[in-house]
């Protein structure tokens, strides 16, 4: 069950780094282990690419509170949206 989303359509790269981070940090505290990030499809972007995705997933794999992550299910935001399961906080 997804228990926290953060949404980062209309940010920057920089915003949206930072905001990833501030979200996973909140998400860690409050033991929110099944979260999803909406990143967007691309379609407002210059080349119509989905520019904030593989930002995204650098960020994911960077960090040692995510235990997994993967594209959403098609009624969760699909293309658009990744799902992320976080370590346990009280581990």
């Amino acid at each position: 069950v997804i228990r926290a989303e953060l949404d980062l359509h209309g940010m920057s790269g920089d915003e949206a780094r930072l905001a990833t981070a501030e979200f996973l940090n909140r998400c860690m505290r409050l033991d929110r282990r099944c979260v999803r990030i909406i990143h967007g499809k691309g379609r407002g972007s210059k080349n119509r690419l989905p520019v904030l995705k593989n930002k995204l997933r650098h960020w994911l794999i960077q960090r040692e509170d995510v235990l997994a992550f993967c594209q959403a299910r098609t009624v969760d935001g699909g293309a658009g949206a990744a799902i992320v399961l976080l370590k346990s906080s009280t581990a």
